[in-house]
């Protein structure tokens, strides 16, 4: 799968992925009024307003993206009825041909973390039956209960030809009360990116590995230093737009071939029409100032990182 995102990256020339994180306030008010009137001010009823106003996102960006990123924590709020959004639209992003990260940040030990891997990336034994439960192609993990929490996922990578990235220095204003710690007399994300780097050596694509890193755009110095100590891993880079990155930031994470990251945007994106440059598309227009807002962002991307 590493190598289908490395080649929709080429053939897109926008190496972006759109975070599918659909908080109510975000969902236009036309959506949830029509679902509600079908199936009530119900779960179920929040539960298809979120998949019409993804479905929207997606129909308007899929041409112009490689992939997106549905976080999964905007879907549980809605319990069962949500979890059934986040299933249809990874099923829909997939008849759109796009490659789909799972933001699901598991970590956990032993047979926990393979029960993880397993529903989100593999494929679960049903009786003679296998299924694949959510089908994500990359799903982002927490390393912080070190090689047990991360083995299951790179054993069911390596089955099903899909990836992961590891949360290596994140774009949140306090991830440094951990990950700048110094160990050793190095701070501790450097050290998570070199067994990242390690992890990656047995299970390769063709030019980099299915292990990638989470490195946040508004850490572009200490994106630089990971992007050397992790030279065939892909990062992954939140933190741009509504969170401060910029695209002259982001050109540390790419490698010489400008190649070997993606950014993602979510809210820039799929609440573009909140923002006042977008303001004359409205609301029933959320979908085109979603796509005025990617072709902005690749443009950003292409004359101040890749440039």
């Amino acid at each position: 799968m590493i190598n289908k995102l490395v080649d929709k990256i080429k053939k897109t020339n926008a190496p972006i992925v759109v975070g599918l994180d659909p908080m109510p306030a975000y969902i236009p008010e036309h959506l949830v009024k029509k679902a509600f009137a079908e199936y009530g001010e119900t779960l179920q009823g929040m539960g298809e307003a979120v998949f019409a106003y993804n479905k929207g996102i997606i129909d308007a960006v899929s041409d112009l993206v490689p992939a997106v990123k549905p976080q999964i924590a905007m879907y549980e709020q809605f319990g069962l009825e949500g979890l059934k959004a986040f299933k249809k639209t990874v099923d829909y992003a997939h008849e759109k041909d796009l490659v789909v990260i799972g933001d699901i940040k598991r970590g956990d030990i032993g047979s926990t973390s393979e029960a993880y891997a397993v529903a989100h990336l593999g494929k679960v034994t049903v009786g003679s039956n296998r299924f694949a439960a959510f089908d994500e192609d990359f799903a982002t993990v927490n390393p912080y209960l070190g090689s047990d929490g991360v083995n299951p996922f790179i054993k069911v990578c390596k089955e099903e030809k899909k990836g992961i990235f590891v949360l290596v220095k994140t774009s949140n204003p306090s991830s440094g009360e951990f990950q700048d710690r110094l160990i050793d007399h190095r701070p501790l994300y450097e050290i998570v990116g070199e067994q990242v780097a390690k992890w990656g050596q047995d299970c390769m694509g063709d030019s980099y590995s299915y292990v990638g890193a989470v490195v946040g755009a508004t850490y572009p110095e200490m994106g630089k230093v990971l992007r050397a100590l992790m030279p065939k891993s892909f990062i992954l880079v939140p933190g741009y737009g509504a969170q401060g990155g910029k695209g002259s930031d982001l050109k540390p994470f790419f490698d010489q071939n400008g190649l070997g990251a993606i950014v993602n945007s979510s809210r820039g994106i799929i609440a573009a029409y909140k923002q006042e440059k977008y303001a004359s598309y409205g609301a029933e227009g959320f979908a085109d100032a979603a796509r005025e807002a990617v072709i902005e962002m690749s443009r950003d991307i292409r004359e101040n990182a890749l440039a």
